[in-house]
Formats: structure tokens, C-alpha cells, sequence
């Protein structure tokens, strides 16, 4: 007969252990001695909380999840239109900057990372896009066999509960009873209306769907909101699943992994000046981030050899791969003023704010109830390219992601930026110290190839805002400026205004055991020890079109059945769009 302690996260069995014995390590356990599950997954995010909730979903197994962030149940996380808020504020934020970049003259660029239940999902733009079916048969090619977008597929149906909207969709393609809830937002200012059309009349295609058969076009977004609260992670997956008796949240910093004879036993972890080990009977997940995973399996001695040995950590397992591999998306805010005062600008003073946020506390409406991004576009950059490569989020506002509005005013932007760059960058450790924030550089623009794409989304952005759509609304071009046309003009706008869209993946590769950079192999187990799993957003080969949380989620989905053993979900061989005339047109 099994029996599980909530409070101190012990599972055993009473054929086995005497029930005396039992409670001594649960009080051991509550005052910090002592702990242990089956599994115990270190970080509380989009890939945490989906393995959370699945691999204690039939009560067989005892999980610990550990977190070291607080509550997610403040307004500035729950309300979709603060969403600016979080991702600055060092409650919720651990507060990553870059190395000084060399080809963005030196300067540092945030790197925000959720410090809070639900973890990035809980401080993001609740955007929700899958990626593109070419991205994960890109994966495959690159060593992640089971990845193939055939392969993923189910798992994003089996996660998703879309909600028709009027607002148009694709629900042959689109799941409808996973826990997590996407929509679409009103749309109620006609500048949404406005960019779709203008990307029809410059000879773009529209698209019902971008998640569903076509992703090509523009088309309205989609959010992780429900009922006028963002749906994170958390909501959707952890605090359901915590009323289990078998699954604990362990508030801590986990500083390493305890690994014996090649074997992962635990994690070594923190809680104020205490120190102690959570054991894993079973294994050890890294779900930390695509900053903070690599750190963990850096102080933990896997990694590369020389790095760790000049820090003085013995080396576990020499894999040259850990921290290798960072990608991101980056973009560039491109603004326009607005002729009709019809904007979101309206709302950006004391009383609109308080308007607003007094709306959505009592009703969970009003456009605190909406992250804004409620139109978008995938594209291709030009002909040879045969599935999008740019992005485009629109915002009825002109305002940056720190809540800085242009002081010109009612106005309007696009967020674009392409979307496969080959510059790659590394996290590496600055000390030995648990404490201390890791070495990011993203090396963003190495490749001579990001600034002539970044030009051609300037100058494309352009066009489509000159579209006669836009008519009635366009007034002087904000940024970069109506004089900023040479290819030299342009660049220096580039190297001085390009963001982060705080979308980091990629270092801890998926790949064949073979490979030297591969981190994990395609079961996500670390390549050269045994019970341990790296399973988030940091297992991806190469980033896919979009935001990242829905891949990330779908990663913790998937990675839950290869946890547990389990037949994958059978594939969904079903063709995606592809343009007919992708090889000799950009539209």
C-alpha cells in the first residue's frame, strides 16, 4: 500500500519501510534533512510544468518540483495587458544581461528569464505559436530522430484547448481538450484589420491559421489567455496537478546535480544559509532554461573540460556542447504615427491605467484583458526560401517592451525580425559559485547575412505600411525616420535599436550520441550519465519561427512519455501548406 507525505515530499512503501521509520524522514524532510521522489525536475516552467502534471498523472510516481521564484499571483502577471511589468521587475525576473555584444557596439541587451511558479511562461507575451512543420524536420536532420514535425504534431494537439472565435482559425488542425487554453483577442481597433489587409494588397498571402495547415501570411494572433488572465504554465498545468498528494513544490535554488558513479542521485540545494540534497530515486530533470539549464550541468562538472577545469570543478562528463549552441530571435520596433486617436495611447496616463486595470479586476475585460499583439505575419524573405523566415507581431501602440511609449503620441508598430539567423553564442560560467549570473553573449549580428535580412525587413515593413490600407491612419514614420535609407543609414539604426525577443534556445543541442556538440540524445537523456534529462527549450537543435513557449511546452509533453517509457503518440502524417510558387516568388 502506497502512501505519500505531502508536506515532506517522501513517498514509500509501507511493505518496506516501518511506519516509524517513515515518519522520522518526514520530519527529517520538514525541517531541510532530508527529501527524495521518484523524479525531481529543477525549474517550474513551461517544460516543468508540463512534466510535472504528466508524470504524476496516474499517482504511480512522486515528483518534487523545484523552484526557487515566488508566488505568480500578483495582477502585474495575471492581467495579459501588464505584461510589461513582470519581465522588469527583480521579484519576478532574474535579470540576465548580456556580455557586452561586439557587433552591437558593446551594448547589453536584457535577457529576462522568469524567477517565479510558471517561469517564463509567467512573465511572456503570452503569444502562442508552434513553428513551422519545416523547423522540426530540421531537428530530425540534425540528429533529433522522433522529432519530426509528424512526430510533434500529436503532442501539440494533445495540449492545446483552442477556442473558435469568429475571428476565423483551422480546427481540423488545432486541438480542443488540452490544458492549454489559446484565443484570439477582439480586435476591436481597425488597425488590426488594417495590417492584414495592407499585407493582402501588397501581394502577401492571408492566412485563416498560421497555427494550423498554412502558417504563410498574415493573420490574426494568438494568446495563452483564458477568461481575461493570462495562462501560463502554471495555470494550465502545475496547480492543477499540485492537488495530487505525489507531487510537492520545494521552494530553493538548486546549485548542482549530485551525481555517483556516472549515476544522477539528487540535487545539491539552497534555502537561505541550509544546504541539502533532494534525492531522485529514479532521475534527475534539468528544466531551467536555456540560461540557466546549461549553468546547472556546467557547476555540476558536465561540460566542456578545459572551461571546467580552469574553474576547478572536476569534470563528470566531458561534453564540449553544454552552453554551446545559444540562438535567439532578435527585432526591430519599427513605429508609426497614427492620424486617428484611436490607439492604446489613449489609456498611457494615470487615469487610463487606473481605468483599465480597474476593468479587468472586476470584470477580467477591457484591454487589460489582451496582450495587444492581436494581428501577425509569417513570411518569406525572398524567393528560394520555401517556408517563412520573418516574423511580424503588430501593436496598436507605439511602445517598447519597458513600457516606454513614443512621445509622439497616438501611434502603431510592427515587431519584426527574420527568424533563422546563423549567429551562434554560448552561456559559460563566471565562477564556481551557484550565486553568481552566468556569461551569456548571444554574438548577435556575426553573420554578414543578419544585416542585409535586416534591411529588407526595414525596407519591406515599409512598404506594407504604405499600403492604402493604412491611409487613414498613417501619419510620419517614428522610427527609424523617414531620412534613414542608405544600406549604411540603416545599419547604424540597426546596431543601435535592435531588441532581444527574449526567445533563448539551444544550449544543451539534441542530437546523435555521436555528435560531440550533442547534449542530449533524442529521449533528452544527457549523453554520458545516466538518470539525468535536460528537457526545455535548451534541447533544441536549431530555433523554430516564432515565440518559444509553445514548442517548450510541447517539449515537456513529449519529454514526459520518453520519461515514463511510453509508446510515442502516433505520428500525423498530414502535408502542411507550402507555397506553390516559393521557389521563384516572396509572396
Amino acid at each position: 500500500m502506497a502512501k505519500f507525505n505531502h508536506r515532506a515530499g517522501i513517498f514509500y512503501q509501507r511493505d518496506r519501510c516501518p511506519l516509524a521509520l517513515a515518519v522520522v524522514y518526514a520530519k527529517l524532510a520538514q525541517t531541510g534533512g532530508y527529501m527524495e521522489a521518484d523524479f525531481v525536475i529543477i525549474g517550474s516552467g513551461s517544460a516543468g510544468s508540463a512534466m510535472a502534471a504528466r508524470l504524476s498523472e496516474d499517482g504511480q510516481y512522486s515528483v518534487i518540483v523545484l523552484e526557487y521564484g515566488g508566488s505568480d499571483s500578483g495582477p502585474f502577471i495575471q492581467m495579459p495587458g501588464a505584461l510589461s511589468y513582470p519581465m522588469n521587475m527583480p521579484l519576478y525576473d532574474w535579470g540576465y544581461r548580456s556580455e557586452p555584444e561586439p557587433h552591437l557596439g558593446g551594448r547589453q541587451l536584457a535577457c529576462p528569464r522568469g524567477k517565479v511558479i510558471g517561469g517564463s511562461s509567467s512573465i511572456n507575451g503570452m503569444v502562442y505559436v508552434r513553428g513551422h512543420a519545416g523547423d522540426y524536420d530540421h531537428w530530425v536532420q540534425s540528429g533529433a530522430e522522433g522529432w519530426s514535425y509528424a512526430d510533434v504534431l500529436p503532442y501539440f494537439l494533445r495540449m492545446e484547448n483552442w477556442h473558435e472565435s469568429g475571428q476565423g482559425g483551422d480546427p481540423d488542425w488545432r486541438g480542443k481538450s488540452g490544458p492549454l487554453h489559446i484565443t484570439r483577442g477582439k480586435r476591436d481597433i481597425p488597425l488590426h484589420q488594417a495590417f492584414v489587409e495592407a499585407g493582402r494588397q501588397a501581394g502577401f498571402e492571408v492566412t485563416k491559421d498560421y497555427n494550423g495547415a498554412q502558417q504563410e501570411g498574415f493573420c490574426a494572433m494568438e494568446q495563452t489567455v483564458w477568461r481575461g488572465r493570462r495562462w501560463s504554465a502554471a495555470n494550465a498545468y502545475l496547480k492543477p496537478a499540485l492537488k495530487r498528494p505525489n507531487l510537492t513544490l520545494h521552494k530553493c535554488l538548486a546549485r548542482r546535480i549530485v551525481l555517483k558513479d556516472g549515476r544522477a542521485i539528487g540535487v545539491e540545494v539552497s534555502k537561505g544559509q541550509n544546504i541539502s540534497v533532494i534525492r531522485a530515486r529514479r532521475e534527475v530533470i534539468v528544466a531551467a532554461s536555456a540560461i540557466n539549464s546549461p549553468k546547472l550541468l556546467l557547476l555540476s562538472g558536465i561540460g566542456p573540460a578545459a572551461q571546467l577545469t580552469q574553474l576547478g570543478i572536476e569534470v563528470q562528463a566531458d561534453r564540449p556542447g553544454v552552453g554551446q549552441n545559444l540562438q535567439d530571435h532578435l527585432e526591430l520596433y519599427i513605429q508609426q504615427a497614427c492620424l486617428q486617436p484611436i490607439t492604446l495611447y489613449k489609456y498611457w496616463n494615470f487615469f487610463g491605467k487606473l481605468r483599465v486595470g480597474l476593468e479587468w479586476l472586476i470584470n477580467k475585460s477591457g484591454p487589460g484583458a489582451s496582450n495587444a499583439f492581436e494581428s501577425c505575419a509569417f513570411l518569406r524573405s525572398k524567393p528560394g526560401v520555401r517556408y517563412p523566415d520573418i516574423q511580424y507581431h503588430f501593436l496598436p501602440i507605439a511602445v517598447r517592451y519597458d513600457g516606454r511609449a513614443a512621445s509622439e503620441g497616438h501611434g502603431f508598430q510592427a515587431h519584426v525580425g527574420p527568424m533563422r539567423s546563423a549567429s551562434r553564442g554560448s552561456v559559460t560560467l563566471r565562477s564556481r559559485d551557484p550565486n553568481d549570473d552566468p556569461k551569456i553573449l548571444f554574438n548577435y549580428m556575426s553573420d554578414p547575412q543578419d544585416w542585409s535580412d535586416f534591411r529588407h525587413c526595414i525596407r519591406l515593413t515599409r512598404k506594407i505600411f504604405g499600403q492604402s490600407a493604412f491611409d487613414p491612419f498613417r501619419g510620419k514614420e517614428i522610427q527609424p525616420g523617414a531620412s534613414v535609407q542608405s544600406d549604411a543609414e540603416l545599419d547604424g539604426f540597426i546596431r543601435e535599436h535592435v531588441e532581444s525577443a527574449y526567445h533563448p534556445c539551444g544550449t544543451c543541442k539534441m542530437g546523435r550520441t555521436e555528435d560531440p556538440m550533442a547534449v542530449v540524445d533524442s529521449e533528452c537523456r544527457v549523453i554520458g550519465v545516466d538518470a539525468l534529462r535536460v528537457v526545455d527549450s535548451s534541447i533544441f537543435p536549431r530555433i523554430p519561427n516564432g515565440n518559444l513557449n509553445g514548442p517548450s511546452i510541447m517539449v515537456g509533453e513529449k519529454g514526459a512519455d520518453h520519461i515514463l517509457g511510453k509508446q510515442p503518440l502516433p505520428k500525423d502524417n498530414r502535408a502542411p501548406w507550402i507555397n506553390p510558387r516559393w521557389e521563384s516568388s516572396d509572396r
